[in-house]
């Protein structure tokens, strides 16, 4: 009887062990969904060099004041388009294909995916003295990175989580994930960092990013520098459908 007790607790760990290898080796192919490669009409790709990378860019217009979107970790950037030709009119807009996605080159990490967003600030900014950052879900991380090491306008957070790490501890409860996470995106770490003007963007029913993690980011920030706005009855993946959500974007980049 003993021995089968032993066997079992050791069949246990052993299980336990393998999982958390799984999750340590695998875990990048969980955190990013690259999209493949698309063309679009309406749109411009600009093709920037980040180190050894090759970041595909699309750019609408050819205004002063310039927007840069980063989108969330599954996203298409390239179906905004017709959405913010219309609703940025009087802004260049650059929508970010992450390293590995839409035809960029490389493999995504959150230190290369920080690298890039400088890299393209630094590149942008010899054209543009007035930078809007709009940074969704994953590209809220990244957008909070950004405004904390450069100047910018207005950041619009939707959908935000305060970090990955988190997130992670939320959905695996059961395993040390503060030990196994590589990319840790802890926006709240530079959130006193960021002195733009913020807006941020919730869905009611959110029910990937919960809804702690975005309170615990906007407690992070200053309640002067801030202001909220809750999509009713959206989820994580259906924003797009609202009125609201349009409404607000606009709202949150002209604010004063």
């Amino acid at each position: 009887m003993k021995s089968l007790f032993l066997s079992a607790i050791v069949i246990g760990a052993s299980a336990y062990a393998a999982i958390c290898i799984l999750l340590y080796f695998n875990q990048r192919n969980m955190i990013y969904l690259p999209t493949s490669e698309t063309e679009a009409s309406g749109a411009t790709a600009v093709i920037i060099a980040s180190g050894d990378q090759s970041l595909k860019i699309w750019r609408i217009g050819n205004a002063s004041k310039a927007i840069i979107y980063f989108g969330g970790n599954a996203e298409n950037v390239a179906w905004n388009i017709p959405a913010f030709r219309e609703y940025f009119s009087n802004y260049s807009v650059y929508l970010v294909n992450y390293r590995g996605y839409g035809g960029s080159t490389g493999s995504p990490t959150e230190s290369g995916l920080y690298q890039d967003a400088l890299v393209l600030y630094d590149y942008l900014k010899t054209q543009h003295k007035e930078f809007y950052v709009i940074g969704r879900s994953l590209g809220a991380a990244i957008g909070t990175y950004l405004a904390s090491e450069r100047e910018v306008e207005k950041l619009i957070l939707v959908t935000p989580f305060d970090s990955a790490l988190n997130m992670a501890k939320e959905l695996y409860p059961l395993f040390p994930v503060s030990l196994l996470l590589k990319d840790r995106y802890d926006s709240v770490r530079y959130a006193n960092n960021v002195s733009a003007k913020i807006g941020v963007i919730i869905a009611e029913q959110d029910g990937i990013v919960p809804r702690d993690r975005s309170d615990a980011l906007i407690d992070a920030f200053s309640s002067s520098q801030i202001s909220v706005k809750i999509i009713k009855n959206a989820n994580h993946n259906s924003l797009d459908n609202f009125t609201d959500y349009s409404a607000a974007l606009i709202a949150f980049v002209s604010m004063e």
